[in-house]
């Protein structure tokens, strides 16, 4: 079971001086977009090649997000495996510090993930649907990402979303530098 901690608290320790480690686990598309002041873009993509690192030099309590919540649950899961479990979920994620009128730094527009998801998803049933009236075995296309979708509610983890988080669109030119996120998470974990 995952640890969460409300937006408030994370507004109010970002806002005084113990501002606490914000990791930001979306793709480097969604947190150019926007993101937390002082937070480090470690993608969920690109997290367990390095949640032995993180583990081993995070020596205060990670604070991970994502735009609402499931990405930033896979991360502490995987982070738990990795022996760091000082870790917290911020509940609602972007969604909810958007609404808190947290503070936030903007950089160009993006869709997310989970709007992106929606989009070729839906578009697919769409357009199965509609040619299954003259084709009806494309209506087995339909039903195959009605079953995916399914799944990704079971499970709380969507084949689709780590397809698309690899597309040139979800990675900026100027792309993350994980090794400067974890060097501050490294120097994060010196001061403490």
């Amino acid at each position: 079971m995952s640890k969460s901690v409300d937006v408030a608290t994370v507004h109010a320790r970002v806002e005084s001086n113990s501002a606490p480690l914000l990791v930001d686990v979306r793709t480097p598309a969604e947190f150019e977009s926007s993101h937390i002041p002082g937070a480090i873009n470690l993608p969920l993509g690109r997290l367990d090649q390095h949640a032995g690192r993180v583990a081993r030099d995070a020596s205060e309590q990670v604070v991970l997000v994502c735009q609402s919540g499931p990405r930033a649950e896979q991360a502490q899961d995987r982070l738990a495996a990795a022996g760091l479990t000082d870790t917290v979920v911020m509940a609602g994620g972007m969604n909810a510090w958007t609404a808190a009128d947290g503070p936030t730094v903007h950089g160009r527009e993006r869709w997310g993930l989970e709007r992106q998801v929606r989009l070729i998803a839906g578009s697919i049933v769409l357009v199965t649907a509609l040619l299954s009236l003259w084709w009806t075995p494309a209506v087995f296309v339909a039903a195959f990402i009605g079953a995916g979708l399914t799944f990704a509610g079971l499970t709380n983890t969507c084949g689709m979303a780590l397809v698309l988080a690899k597309l040139p669109y979800n990675q900026p030119v100027d792309r993350v530098d994980v090794e400067a996120s974890l060097a501050r998470i490294s120097r994060a974990g010196s001061r403490a």
